[in-house]
């Protein structure tokens, strides 16, 4: 049974709005995030700040904008490092095999046995708090989750004639793993992606709320919330918007991987 068109249609939509105010935090925003404001503490939703003011008088609106680019952009780059050092490592061990797999998989296996987030706060604590210490290592944890993919693929894809042919053609081993094999794994890596870019989601979420992920005068959707939990019944637009963003992409990314899984199992 296929996927109503009307998801697909929601998907799109919500991934879109929520593209365009990444970028509005990135290239304009209705006032300066970090402006302060005395008189206009604790202002609630009206047509000059839609969606209120914080315990600074900063527009939350346009904090959120530029909190959610903060968001994508540490989300995006995490996913390229996972992905990319995961299809190098799951390409090599699927295709070679041998004591190279045996070696670099129970490597994986041992850091894949901890929970991803806790490992990440292991390495915040030793590189210190920042933007970018979050994506390398996020960026780092995520690569064995993308090497198993990667490698079960490739163990099914190298056993196939069309790689069998690309051998008796006297391909070499690299020409035939990246173009020949992996185009054939992409309907399961691109719906890997999308679930990658939840989690990455969530755990910058989580770390910035604790104070250890993305730092000021950076906006984060996770600081946000951290610092709007002491005003929640004087101010509860400080917490509901960053939150109801936060939960937003979550939705948006999971039903991007669902159709996506659902694309590639053909139901």
């Amino acid at each position: 049974m296929k996927k109503p068109e009307y998801h697909i249609v929601f998907t799109v939509v919500l991934l879109g709005v929520l593209t365009f105010l990444a970028l509005m935090g990135f290239i304009h925003t209705p006032y300066d995030p970090d402006a302060m404001n005395g008189l206009e503490k604790f202002a609630a939703p009206d047509l000059h700040h839609i969606f209120g003011t914080d315990h600074f008088g900063r527009d939350v609106f346009s904090r959120v904008c530029k909190g959610l680019g903060t968001t994508f952009f540490v989300a995006v780059t995490t996913v390229m490092i996972g992905a990319l050092g995961g299809t190098v490592i799951g390409a090599l061990t699927g295709y070679f095999g041998g004591i190279l797999d045996e070696i670099i998989m129970r490597f994986n296996d041992v850091v894949a046995s901890f929970p991803s987030v806790l490992l990440a706060m292991v390495f915040i604590s030793i590189l210190g708090p920042g933007k970018y210490n979050v994506i390398f290592a996020l960026g780092i944890i995520f690569i064995p989750s993308y090497a198993r993919m990667v490698r079960s693929e490739f163990i099914k894809q190298k056993n196939f004639d069309y790689v069998k042919s690309a051998k008796l053609m006297k391909a070499g081993s690299f020409r035939i793993m990246f173009l020949h094999i992996f185009p054939n794994t992409t309907s399961v890596f691109m719906s890997s992606l999308a679930i990658g870019f939840n989690n990455a989601v969530l755990a910058e979420a989580g770390m910035s709320y604790l104070g250890i992920g993305v730092q000021p005068p950076d906006a984060s959707l996770g600081r946000m919330l951290s610092e709007s939990q002491a005003y929640l019944f004087t101010a509860p637009w400080f917490a509901i918007f960053p939150g109801i963003v936060i939960i937003l992409m979550i939705l948006g990314f999971s039903m991007l991987g669902d159709i996506l899984q659902q694309k590639n199992g053909g139901i």
